[in-house]
């Protein structure tokens, strides 16, 4: 397979978080990365990872996959734009609710797919998920794993479950950095400093982690830690009466709900 030129049309943190990915992998050929408002952050990127950077119009031609990586509300005029340029390369987005369908309107002859990453992807770690549009072939879905491989692990889904979950997979981490913080202020409440306090939490949610990747059931975990009774017991009465599961799943529809209104 020939080695895709891939060129990223914004240059925030998720685009970098791919990128770098990419440059590490050594799977790719040219990276090229345009951003219309921050010449500096685009020379510091340049230098920083060896790519290229232009004005996307320049250099769309030379390109196999572009990878829109801008707002979900600047996505209109950017597809608009991008309509006149493309011929069959492959268009990915990796913003929130801008689905297959709404990337085929625009762009009737192209192959596009969706994908969600989420803030691991710095770390190579993030759970992305992703759906491809009608067009998309075996090629296209090759130099797609390749993007999703460079920064962690991937599901492909429907583009409706992808509308439902992105909270679970993209914003959930938030979640999590909440819950870790919380502990973290409750820690420091009892003499700690900020160093240890974190050095605890963190290593106690690794571990926690970890276990739950070797397979083992959240329920049952969970059970292992809990005496009838006992003084985890009571805490999970806490979490209980405070409604917490209710209190998430209240959080994942508003994720939802925004973000549907995010990409009319």
């Amino acid at each position: 397979m020939k080695k895709p030129n891939i060129l990223f049309i914004g240059a925030g943190r998720m685009a970098e978080a791919i990128f770098s990915g990419l440059k590490q992998s050594g799977h790719i050929g040219t990276v090229t990365i345009s951003n219309r408002s921050d010449s500096r952050r685009l020379a510091h990127l340049k230098d920083t990872y060896h790519v290229e950077t232009a004005k996307w119009q320049d250099v769309v031609s030379n390109h196999d996959v572009v990878i829109l990586a801008v707002p979900p509300a600047s996505h209109p005029a950017v597809l608009k734009e991008l309509s006149g340029f493309v011929t069959s390369q492959l268009i990915i987005t990796v913003a929130a609710g801008i689905g297959p369908t709404q990337l085929e309107e625009a762009l009737p002859q192209s192959p596009v797919a969706w994908i969600m990453p989420n803030t691991a992807a710095d770390v190579k770690e993030s759970m992305s998920i992703f759906a491809c549009g009608k067009r998309v072939t075996e090629d296209d879905r090759a130099s797609l794993q390749l993007i999703l491989d460079a920064i962690g692990h991937s599901e492909e889904l429907s583009e409706e479950q992808i509308h439902k979950l992105t909270a679970v997979t993209g914003s959930a981490p938030a979640f999590v950095y909440q819950f870790a913080e919380a502990l973290q202020q409750t820690a420091k409440t009892y003499g700690l400093t900020s160093e240890q306090a974190t050095k605890l939490v963190v290593q106690m949610m690794y571990g926690s982690v970890a276990m739950l990747k070797d397979g083992r059931e959240a329920s049952a975990l969970r059970d292992q830690v809990t005496t009838p009774g006992g003084a985890t017991a009571a805490g999970l009465d806490v979490l209980k009466e405070a409604h917490f599961d209710e209190l998430l799943n209240e959080a994942v529809l508003a994720v939802n709900r925004k973000a549907k209104e995010q990409a009319k």
